[in-house]
């Protein structure tokens, strides 16, 4: 019997089947279905999707808190086919996207940010600043309780940089976590623009000597010229 559930899982179903012709059917129909659940739901945690998933009971007429089981184990067992990787799912939506926001000429605003998901887990996502929204493109989860490093921030962005219009321009926001000398150097090899929150503790040179970004917010110095930053030295124009 259909659901509203299921009427919208048909859907998502079919446009993954026209954006990625190549994938399962199976994986395409499961991925639609947790979709759709979650939409109805409105929420990530398992055991709400869960309890919302349109899943027959099992043969011996399961109900209740072993239906719900069933029902989580379904949702585990898909989150954890490797087969199922979401960039490769994400792909086709995410050019899509930076097409339609690159067409007015304007640079493409991308916004790196990290979330906690768990008590053990972190989320770092690479989103597209649409209106008041972020749209996400990728994101990578690590078991950390702190900062994700910039490896997988590195690997995060060279995985969505192939995916950028051609001759786009691009901005990349970050809030503390990300204003390294690191992230700096790859911007400017990729010749991305960047505006990155700096920790106060940065050490900045110039042609007067050195100082620390912390002290250029004290004095009330906001626009810096020819400087570089900490021992690594990224070379930075204006900050």
């Amino acid at each position: 019997m259909m659901t509203g559930i299921t009427e919208i899982a048909s859907s998502i179903s079919a446009e993954l089947k026209r954006r990625l012709p190549k994938q399962r059917k199976t994986q395409r129909e499961k991925l639609a279905l947790l979709v759709s659940t979650m939409l109805d739901v409105r929420s990530a945690n398992l055991m709400d999707l869960a309890a919302g998933l349109p899943l027959e009971a099992d043969r011996t007429g399961a109900l209740g808190n072993a239906q719900r089981y069933m029902r989580y184990q379904w949702i585990v067992r898909l989150l954890g086919n490797a087969l199922v990787v979401s960039d490769a799912v994400m792909e086709p939506f995410a050019r899509d996207v930076l097409e339609q926001a690159a067409a007015g000429g304007e640079p493409l605003c991308l916004i790196l940010d990290q979330t906690t998901v768990s008590d053990r887990h972190q989320m770092l996502m690479l989103a597209l600043r649409w209106g008041d929204r972020a749209l996400p493109l990728a994101w990578r989860v690590e078991q950390t309780d702190g900062a994700i490093g910039f490896a997988t921030q590195r690997a995060l962005l060279e995985a969505v940089a192939p995916w950028l219009p051609e001759l786009a321009r691009v901005r990349l926001l970050g809030d503390r976590f990300y204003g390294t000398a690191d992230l700096i150097g790859w911007c400017q090899e990729h010749d991305w623009d960047y505006r990155l929150r700096l920790k106060g503790n940065l050490v900045v040179f110039d042609a007067a000597g050195k100082t620390t970004t912390g002290q250029c917010a004290k004095d009330r110095v906001y626009c810096l010229t020819d400087v570089e930053l900490t021992g690594r030295r990224p070379h930075r124009h204006h900050s």
